[in-house]
């Protein structure tokens, strides 16, 4: 096993991470399932093997590059989850988070909740599957989970105005908000100061990076909950996407 995984590995330590044999049989019956499902719904167009392990596996966790995990059993909730990225590398890598996956297609979640399963990432920290829109579990009029996670995590392709209002409504004040960004982010960035301040959000850093033993760029954004955001966010389901702030 570790043979097959050692260019992962190798990323992995170059992290600072070094993988246990349970959980790197985790990445595996993940990868496994991926592939498998993959065949009869849509969850990802990168499926060759390195390329799984690089830019889904090693590229959810490189957050830990900027944002110290260990440090609390944090409540993390990720917003338009997908096919579990960043969460589920995340939860093999940092069991003891206490996470909410939050996608709006119940086919998607059915997948999750099979990985939940097969991998036992329960058996820590909890991780829970819930199905619906970015806005529908935030705004002041549902209130269900509206600032009450420690941290909000988010790979979705969106612009970061568009990302801040879907995800700093769920962070408690004092909590982190922390965007997945491709190379190139300081444009995007810069037009999403405005709207990240009426979130109740300030921006950290915008942490640019190569994946490791690799050219590929990324970009890690650190927003920090400094207010309350006002009651009038999040907006309808929709507006947030087509009429950005």
């Amino acid at each position: 096993m570790r043979n097959k995984y050692e260019l992962m590995l190798k990323d992995f330590s170059d992290l600072g991470i070094e993988l246990s044999d349970k959980q790197l049989d985790q990445f595996n019956k993940y990868y496994e399932l991926l592939i498998k499902w993959n065949e009869v719904m849509n969850l990802t167009a990168i499926t060759e093997f390195q390329d799984v392990c690089k830019l889904h596996f090693v590229d959810s966790v490189s957050s830990c590059k900027y944002f110290d995990f260990n440090k609390s059993d944090f409540s993390l909730i990720d917003v338009g989850t997908g096919a579990g990225f960043p969460s589920v590398p995340l939860k093999i890598v940092f069991p003891h988070l206490n996470m909410t996956l939050l996608d709006s297609l119940n086919k998607r979640l059915n997948f999750l909740n099979e990985v939940i399963d097969e991998l036992g990432l329960n058996s820590e920290g909890s991780i829970k599957t819930l199905h619906g829109r970015a806005e529908d579990y935030s705004s002041a009029k549902s209130d269900s989970l509206r600032e009450t996670f420690d941290i909000s995590v988010s790979r979705a392709v969106a612009n970061m105005s568009t990302l801040s209002e879907y995800c700093l409504p769920y962070v408690k004040v004092g909590g982190t908000f922390i965007a997945y960004k491709s190379e190139k982010a300081a444009d995007e960035l810069n037009a999403a100061k405005g709207a990240i301040h009426l979130l109740g959000g300030k921006l950290l850093s915008a942490n640019e990076f190569m994946l490791p033993n690799s050219d590929i760029s990324r970009t890690i954004c650190l927003v920090e909950k400094k207010e309350n955001t006002s009651k009038k966010y999040p907006r309808k389901a929709g507006v947030p996407s087509k009429q950005p702030l």
